[in-house]
């Protein structure tokens, strides 16, 4: 049995953000966030379009000033222009209640609202303005995330818990009572919501936390609590491989239990690098563990003292950058595309066993090895490369493989 058919999604309610479904059986969808000042109309569209391009299906928004929520309709109207209709979601903390009445049409351009309970005010003023935010919503008709995080976690009610805690004849570690916390200001704000006229269908619910174990903690006892559609993500996972692992163990403990609707990765991005780290990483967690499939993968063995050329390196290098810079093109020409499995292996010890596994694969010669390189596509052997155009002369073999494969007319369609 495959890994896909083994992992059962939890049911929960199926919620429309835009023109996309999250929950009640729709696919994991993949999201990530601008970091773009929001008044920066030109900048924000771009990014929002390179992450659109990468693969985002839902795009997040810092909406923080009077400027950036009367820049989100523009945005919006420029975004449409391209062709790029990803739905915006727009992250409101402290002053959400005033931009809303301010800019009333910052609401109608978005897709969906996130909220933070422990942001949202003190006090007497915190209901209401909890309430301003959700009937705007109602109103729009538009979805809400309500979002708790452990670093800004509503400290009213923390204390609360932290004093009956207290008082019981054998209390819970500080720990337990701060991860029921979570749940307790997440379900409470969701109980709320309804009663505000908000349907259950258009909220979302998440608690994020930094900690590995703590998040998977709280994850699971939401689930067990509610029915609601649940968002993902290690919060502030951190730069380079500590992010991505944290991001992906945590993540996949819980895919695995069916729990999750959305997912994001929170990098830190490198000096210099894309924003679209994140979207990949996300994709690439989700296509490992056989949930989704979003571009072809190449299969490549790591390399060892029969592997002292880098030529196998560079091809695997070059073919994945090729296949994964190909998708925008290939997703309408070619579907079913994004399962195709390409192997580049490095000698004759794995190479040929994994390149007849693969759709395509090619077995590169190792140390002392003869200098050619077999070619299988399909579990056939079918040519042999050699010489110094064995990665482009490979590189043609992959598309025409994917054209003759996956082309419309060979899939039944006209």
């Amino acid at each position: 049995m495959s890994l896909k058919s083994s992992i059962v999604r939890r049911p929960t309610r199926r919620v429309l953000v835009g023109h996309v479904a999250l929950g009640g059986g729709a696919p994991v969808v993949v999201q990530s966030m601008t970091n773009t000042d929001t008044a920066d109309i030109a900048g924000t569209v771009a990014q929002v379009h390179e992450l659109w391009q990468a693969g985002s299906e839902l795009v997040r928004l810092t909406v923080n000033t009077e400027e950036a929520a009367r820049a989100v309709p523009v945005i919006r109207e420029k975004l449409d222009a391209l062709g790029c209709n990803v739905p915006l979601i727009g992250d409101f903390h402290f002053n959400g209640h005033r931009l809303i009445k301010a800019v009333p049409e910052c609401a109608e351009a978005l897709a969906k609202l996130r909220i933070n309970p422990g942001n949202v005010g003190r006090g007497a003023k915190k209901d209401e303005q909890f309430a301003t935010l959700i009937e705007a919503a109602a109103r729009y008709g538009k979805a809400v995330r309500i979002g708790v995080n452990w670093g800004s976690l509503d400290q009213e009610l923390l204390a609360r818990m932290m004093d009956e805690n207290a008082k019981r004849p054998k209390p819970h570690v500080p720990e337990d009572v701060m991860r029921n916390a979570l749940i307790t200001s997440a379900l409470d704000s969701a109980r709320r919501a309804e009663e505000l006229g908000l349907p259950g269908d258009r909220i979302v619910l998440s608690c994020k936390l930094s900690g590995v174990q703590d998040l998977v903690k709280v994850y699971l006892d939401l689930a067990s609590r509610s029915d609601y559609a649940l968002h993902l993500g290690l919060t502030e996972a951190g730069m380079g491989s500590k992010g991505i692992v944290a991001s992906t163990a945590a993540l996949a403990l819980l895919m695995q239990e069916g729990i999750g609707d959305t997912i994001r990765v929170s990098l830190t991005p490198q000096p210099g690098e894309s924003r679209t780290t994140e979207v990949q990483v996300a994709q690439e967690i989700l296509q490992v563990m056989g949930i989704r499939s979003f571009t072809p993968l190449v299969t490549a063995c790591p390399g060892c003292g029969r592997t002292t050329s880098t030529v196998f390196q560079e091809l695997a290098q070059n073919i994945q950058n090729w296949l994964r810079t190909q998708m925008p093109i290939w997703r309408g020409q070619y579907p079913g595309v994004e399962r195709m499995n390409v192997a580049v292996m490095g000698c004759v010890v794995n190479g040929p066993g994994e390149s007849k596994h693969a759709n395509v694969g090619i077995s590169l010669p190792g140390t002392g090895e003869v200098p050619v390189a077999p070619v299988y596509v399909d579990g056939a052997k079918t040519v042999t490369l050699k010489g110094d155009r064995i990665a482009e002369e490979f590189q043609t073999i992959v598309e025409d493989y994917v054209e003759r494969t996956y082309g419309k007319t060979n899939n039944g369609q006209s």
